[in-house]
């Protein structure tokens, strides 16, 4: 699919993964929509890059729907979703004092991280399916997991189950859409520099990214963004989780 005026909208848009990937989008030709709930970096970004922004909390479903039908109305029907948005709270399942980890902390993280998701590409496909296709196809969903899925570490109980059903989801939904001619992929990153990282030490990055076997460094969010691109320009990509991570496997912590 050409993204040259193509509507797209982006969760967690604002900054790290999905600022990176709003910005290639809209440098392609994209007209971007970024969903994101940092209202002030939000709109800020869809500024710089002439797109627009929607104040959305992914996990709620009315929210979610009204700012897909207002993306529609501002750019026309999205045909490429990429959702970012996502949180990951490192917590053990018992911690030092022995009291296990509360219920509602593991339900924030599946619920905004899996169902966020599913939310977001359920609305998406409600109304792309209806839209008249582009070539052979109408669009393209790309979810974001994590190396995590596959090697989970210790205090990523949550997070890791959040990142495997974004996985596991993926080809049944893939299967499903395809008689719609809509694809479905995930990216799995490894360890990529994103916001939540710039408060570290350099020495404690520089450490990070030895950990990675090649190339030895953290990953930068247009890299992962440049995959985004890719994946919507090649239409036989489908179905498949593309792990992003320069042959890191996780240690158990």
């Amino acid at each position: 699919m050409d993204l040259a005026g193509v509507a797209a909208i982006v969760t967690g848009g604002a900054s790290g993964l999905g600022g990176a990937t709003a910005a290639r989008l809209a440098r392609a030709g994209a007209k971007v929509t970024i969903f994101d709930l940092n209202e002030e970096l939000g709109k800020a970004h869809a500024e710089a890059i002439g797109g627009a922004f929607s104040r959305v909390n992914v996990a709620d479903e009315e929210q979610v729907r009204a700012a897909v039908q207002g993306a529609e109305e501002n750019h026309g029907t999205a045909r490429v979703l990429v959702n970012c948005a996502g949180i990951g709270t490192p917590a053990k399942v018992i911690d030092r004092a022995g009291k296990a980890l509360p219920l509602a902390d593991f339900t924030r993280t599946v619920s905004v991280n899996l169902i966020g998701s599913f939310n977001v590409l359920s609305k998406f496909a409600e109304r792309l399916h209806l839209a008249e296709p582009v070539g052979e196809e109408r669009g393209v969903i790309i979810n974001t997991a994590s190396v995590a899925a596959f090697d989970g570490q210790i205090a990523q109980a949550a997070y890791a189950a959040s990142k495997g059903g974004i996985v596991g989801m993926t080809l049944p939904v893939a299967r499903e859409l395809a008689r719609y001619g809509i694809r479905v992929m995930t990216i799995a990153p490894g360890i990529f520099w994103t916001p939540l990282l710039a408060a570290l030490p350099q020495e404690a990055l520089d450490s990070l990214g030895k950990q990675v076997p090649f190339p030895s460094r953290l990953g930068q969010p247009d890299e992962y963004a440049h995959l985004v691109e890719s994946i919507v320009t090649n239409p036989m990509l489908n179905g498949e989780t593309i792990r992003l991570d320069g042959a890191i496997r996780m240690a158990p912590k």
